[in-house]
């Protein structure tokens, strides 16, 4: 099987090719996004949309994306309700923490994540998470989604390593920055990271180049919007 393509879309969106040849959507925060490369905003296919919490630019389009593109939405239980309930989106497998769904063979674990969860209107949409998701040739990708680094990171490492890479969250203020994320690719002992939700906004000071030096046997990756890593 071909390997899995992962593209950064700004903030925390990404999108990856399975080598299944799935197209899957990571927290697609496309309208609003300022850092969204040109072209990305009206996707041609999407297979599978995945979100880690509530907060709108995470949730971003995904409403929209799953009416026009009848795709497969999984998210936490809550907030997999809220968009039943509320937006009447019918594809939505709802896990909750610990558990894992299948689709079409990407597996989704969710797995812990420090951090809150709330909509626009500020209602609840249940704890945040993190995702794990394992393609089809057995490639692993851990996002992290929102959070602080934590102690049991190792336990995500224990149960579901070797992870092949961490997406992590490094802009600090709202998330952890280098600091704390060099500490979560030691407790992860993964030896790759793709960091996001930095720059987009004038809080998010974190960079790359930071957790690099603060994490040197780790290959952290320099990433641009829209530049693409393959896994």
């Amino acid at each position: 099987m071909p390997d899995t393509t992962l593209t950064w879309l700004g903030h925390s969106t990404f999108r990856f090719d399975t080598p299944g040849g799935k197209r899957v959507y990571i927290d697609p925060f496309l309208t609003g996004n300022p850092k969204l490369p040109d072209g990305e905003a009206d996707p041609e296919r999407v297979d599978i949309v995945a979100i880690t919490h509530g907060h709108g630019d995470h949730v971003g389009d995904t409403v929209a994306l799953a009416q026009k593109h009848g795709c497969t939405v999984v998210a936490p239980v809550e907030l997999a309700n809220w968009l039943q309930i509320e937006h009447k989106l019918e594809n939505v497998r709802d896990p909750n923490k610990g558990g894992t769904v299948d689709v079409d063979g990407v597996k989704f674990t969710l797995t812990n994540a420090h951090h809150s969860s709330s909509n626009n209107n500020l209602e609840y949409m249940g704890e945040p998470c993190g995702i794990v998701v394992e393609v089809e040739n057995g490639t692993k990708l851990y996002f992290a989604g929102d959070t602080c680094v934590f102690g049991d990171m190792q336990l995500i490492a224990r149960i579901y390593g070797p992870l092949d890479v961490a997406v992590l969250p490094i802009g600090d203020h709202y998330t952890m920055g280098p600091r704390e994320a060099a500490v979560a690719l030691e407790l992860l002992g993964v030896k790759r990271c793709v960091p996001c939700h930095f720059g987009t906004f004038p809080p998010l000071v974190g960079t790359p180049r930071e957790l690099q030096e603060l994490a040197p046997d780790v290959k952290v990756e320099m990433i641009e919007p829209g530049d693409s890593v393959t896994i």
